[in-house]
């Protein structure tokens, strides 16, 4: 595994380096790195430094067993090598600018607060090439506010960034996504959902919720009650949109469905979604977010043997 660390200035990087190096990291990096002096000022033990991208590159390939840490992640070529790579992983950090400034003070450094936001924009919009670019593209994002380094490594073991599902997604993790994505296609006023009907971990059919087919779009004005209606779970027999469930059943059809399919789904199903999964021989319902009808749907799927259990991914953000 290799973690890539990226950041503003005094944000707290070199804490999060140490961390890893706590958790068996070996410190790698490119001679030519703007940052490269950051690490013997830290007194980090640098385990190897690379000429090249591609040095640096064919190393970690090859030892992709072990775990790397880059200190700082200055270079956007070397990003964009790395994030094709299945056992690459950036993280990024950031602070209050005040706090920051103090931090970047206490080090030993002589400027105004005034000259550190200058010397913070430079960095972050206006050099050769703006660290924004670089931080934005972060798999984790940590907020640093703590005055505590301990407090810090605490956050970071609760945060577990070896989590392997961070690398390669587990099934779950994978078919949610899919969930997530189909439910940017909803024109539903009220709220986004999506699902995923899946059998031996093949997609089977995919959905997500708004007005059927033919008809106006929701969020042109078609279905009334979705746009001047009242709230969750109320007035659904005027609601002339379909769930994101409903859709998938239908694109999906019970013979193809079977006895044996998993449908994901990003929101809880309603009461009136759940008897139709059960009528279609679902086995088990895979959620992440919660529904004004989750105790309902809990005592139906009970009852019909059919499992029903909410999905959490490893945290990709961090608030010290």
């Amino acid at each position: 595994m290799l973690i890539g660390i990226s950041g503003t200035i005094s944000s707290g990087k070199a804490e999060v380096v140490r961390y890893l190096t706590f958790q068996g990291f070996e410190i790698i990096q490119l001679a030519s790195s703007s940052f490269s002096i950051s690490t013997k000022a830290k007194n980090f033990d640098v385990h190897k430094s690379f000429e090249t991208i591609d040095e640096l590159v064919d190393f970690v390939t090859l030892n992709w067993r072990r775990n790397f840490v880059i200190s700082h992640m200055d270079n956007p070529d070397l990003v964009d090598i790395l994030h094709k790579r299945p056992f690459f992983l950036q993280v990024s950090v950031d602070a209050p600018i005040k706090m920051r400034y103090e931090r970047f003070v206490a080090s030993g450094a002589s400027c105004t607060l005034e000259e550190f936001i200058k010397l913070d924009d430079d960095l972050l919009y206006y050099g050769k090439t703006p660290l924004i670019q670089i931080i934005h593209q972060a798999h984790v994002d940590i907020v640093n506010t703590s005055a505590s380094v301990r407090d810090l490594y605490v956050k970071l073991s609760e945060l577990n960034l070896l989590d392997k599902e961070r690398l390669r997604p587990t099934w779950d993790s994978y078919f949610m996504r899919l969930a997530d994505l189909a439910a940017l296609r909803s024109n539903c006023m009220k709220r986004r959902v999506g699902a995923v009907i899946v059998r031996s971990s093949r997609v089977v059919a995919t959905g997500y919720n708004g007005t059927p087919r033919h008809l106006t779009n929701c969020n042109e004005g078609g279905c009334d009650r979705c746009n001047k209606g009242p709230g969750s779970g109320a007035g659904l027999s005027t609601c002339l949109c379909l769930h994101a469930e409903e859709n998938a059943l239908l694109e999906a059809g019970r013979d193809r469905i079977g006895e044996d399919s998993v449908l994901y789904c990003n929101t809880c199903p309603c009461l009136t979604c759940s008897i139709k999964i059960v009528q279609s021989g679902i086995k088990e319902v895979v959620y992440a977010q919660s529904y004004s009808m989750d105790e309902a749907t809990h005592r139906v799927m009970k009852e019909a043997k059919v499992v029903l259990r909410q999905f959490q991914p490893p945290r990709d953000e961090l608030f010290v």
